[in-house]
């Protein structure tokens, strides 16, 4: 017999990125009391990941609970990123309603409609939080309209429009249901969540399934299973059987060793739990994202949301570079192989397989960022490895006809740059679908393009609108091929020998380009050291020494002045980089090198 589990809600809270959904889980938090007054508390307290807190954005979706009057709220934070999309499918099958939160300046954005359209897909009820109503440029009322504007471009069900409302400033840690009137305290937000988000209903006594929505690992216990219970009751020791609904064929007996719930930002053993709540499993090796834990006597497995595909792909090898294991701490083919195939368990946007070379392999994901915090990862962790230029994954349709990932592309830029931006992405097939009035000087502009001519865009948008401009993408459809798209036009400058770099060498050779390397740095043959604006190559001799000799000359004796050299990022590296070219990835160093090193060899390749 099915029992509404009263005093229990889960619900996700999704946004556009930097729209403050990491801030408002740490608001709720706080007003729930699970604090001491005086405890001292970091910002964004949900982003555990290193990468997460430099960048200011969520990768993994986390999850929490909360006490508050009696009911028990189990919150997901996701990510807000295109790019980690796949995480933000898959933790909506976990929770019976969304918060959806919407920045008071900026308002709907491109991931606000993808990240709704999900939630519309399961039919999840929402609770709007227009956030940052404290900003001076702050635009509650036209947002407010944008957000019903939204539902109805999505064609939602009428009871989206009576979504409630409320107004919050996660940062100052208010929230109220009228934004004339301000609080101190989230209760306006708490009690919205409990009247309107349904509480989970199911049967304890029926057969047990629990969908498996995201996992962890963890060195003492292995992989980790996190989900909600559907139905049924799990205890420790239970004997299951995991099955999945696209692979009809697994079942796999496993033995439930521990069970846990989440209180605040700890997950607390329990001996079992019932339908309606969030739990992590451990004892189930082998579980993967997608997987239902079944009653042996009954192994019905639960449909699960298809994340997803990628859209780009590299190729990560062995380092064989000159430098090769001189820094990292994990360096051969095996030790790779088995990390990235880890990583693809966790990952569900992410796809691995093995290519013809036993040392590469090739690694999808759905964008630049997505892999460039891959790679960033596995370099912390003390890898050693190459990449290649990132390349979109074309496909082929019935007709034999060459299809392309297209993305939509949303830019907001003071209008002194949108004339700049329309002629940079025109050239780089860009179709101009949209341009809407400035609002606070900014004007938003909507391109409709091939993914491929995002690639190497990013740090161009950034140097010409001067930092000012934000530019956000989604994924729109696969469409016929648009044509051949201009390179790059800079050159390389590639050292012409093994060496240290001296300042007498640079200073030479940047009157060549821009150099990426000062003085007093390695380098071997075939290392690219610098940008060459004739977009030629030009090899260069870094480690050359001035003749010492008797005689004094006026003009030799000048100080040589070298210019602060190109401070080159993994992102800047993998938009530069050419299809000739790697990048030799460490953990203290990123460097750029020709796949021939030798000079003589790539001159008569070139030929």
């Amino acid at each position: 017999m099915s029992t509404i589990r009263e005093k229990i809600r889960n619900i996700a809270i999704i946004a556009h990125v930097d729209h403050g959904k990491t801030t408002l889980v740490d608001s709720l938090l706080v007003g729930s009391g699970m604090f001491r007054e005086n405890q001292e508390i970091q910002d964004r307290i949900m982003d555990s990941n290193d990468i997460e807190r430099e960048r200011g954005i969520t990768i993994l979706s986390k999850n929490t609970a909360i006490e508050y009057n009696g009911y028990k709220i189990n919150i997901v934070d996701t990510p807000g990123h295109a790019d980690f999309g796949g995480e933000v499918e898959r933790v909506l099958k976990m929770v019976n309603g969304v918060i959806l939160v919407v920045d008071a300046f900026e308002g709907t954005m491109p991931q606000t409609k993808f990240v709704l359209s999900k939630a519309f897909e399961l039919g999840l009820p929402a609770i709007v939080c227009i956030n940052k109503i404290d900003r001076r440029d702050a635009r509650v009322n036209e947002v407010e309209d944008e957000v019903l504007g939204l539902f109805l471009q999505l064609d939602l069900s009428e009871s989206y429009l009576d979504s409630p409302f409320v107004y919050a400033s996660a940062r100052k840690g208010y929230a109220t249901t009228d934004p004339s009137v301000e609080k101190t305290n989230m209760e306006d937000l708490f009690q919205t969540i409990i009247d309107y988000i349904p509480a989970p209903e199911g049967d304890p006594k029926a057969p047990l399934k629990l969908l498996i929505s995201t996992t962890d690992y963890n060195d003492y216990v292995g992989r980790i299973g996190i989900g909600k219970i559907e139905s049924g009751t799990i205890q420790e020791h239970d004997q299951v059987i995991i099955v999945n609904f696209s692979e009809p064929e697994k079942q796999r007996k496993v033995s439930i060793h521990n069970i846990f719930e989440f209180d605040g930002l700890k997950r607390v053993p329990v001996q079992e739990s019932s339908v309606g709540n969030i739990v992590a499993v451990t004892g189930v090796e082998g579980i993967n994202i997608g997987d239902t834990i079944t009653d042996p006597e009954h192994p019905e497995p639960i449909e699960f949301v298809k994340i997803s595909e990628p859209t780009i792909t590299v190729t990560i090898s062995v380092n064989d570079s000159p430098f090769a294991g001189k820094e990292g701490k994990y360096v051969t083919s095996r030790q790779l192989r088995s990390r990235l195939y880890k990583e693809a368990q966790t990952d569900m946007s992410l796809r691995v397989e093995d290519t013809d070379k036993a040392d590469s392999f090739q690694v999808s994901g759905r964008g630049e960022l997505h892999l460039s915090v891959l790679v960033e990862n596995l370099r912390r962790e003390g890898y050693e490895f190459q990449i290649s230029k990132p390349e979109v994954i074309f496909k082929t349709d019935e007709n034999g006809q060459k299809l392309e990932p297209f993305e939509l592309v949303t830019i907001d830029t003071h209008e002194e740059y949108v004339g700049t931006i329309i002629e940079k992405l025109g050239r780089r097939k860009g179709e101009l679908v949209e341009m809407r009035e400035p609002k606070g000087g900014f004007t938003r502009l909507l391109f409709r393009m091939p993914a491929r001519g995002l690639i190497g865009y990013r740090q161009e948008f950034l140097s010409d609108t001067r930092g000012n401009g934000v530019f956000n993408t989604e994924f729109d459809e696969y469409c016929p091929f648009k044509g051949e798209i201009p390179k790059r036009q800079l050159g390389s400058l590639i050292a012409f020998e093994a060496g240290l770099s001296t300042a007498y060498g640079l200073g030479a050779a940047q009157e060549r380009g821009n150099l990426f390397i000062r003085p007093g740095v390695e380098v071997y043959e075939g290392m690219v050291i610098g940008s060459s604006p004739k977009g030629l190559d030009i090899e260069v001799n870094v480690c050359k020494r001035k003749q010492q000799t008797n005689i004094r000359s006026s003009a030799s004796d000048e100080a040589i002045r070298l210019t602060p050299p190109v401070d080159m990022s993994l992102e800047s590296l993998m938009e530069f980089i050419e299809p000739d070219e790697l990048i030799e990835v460490t953990p203290n160093s990123l460097r750029l090198r020709k796949r021939i090193l030798n000079t003589g060899l790539r001159y008569k390749s070139r030929k």
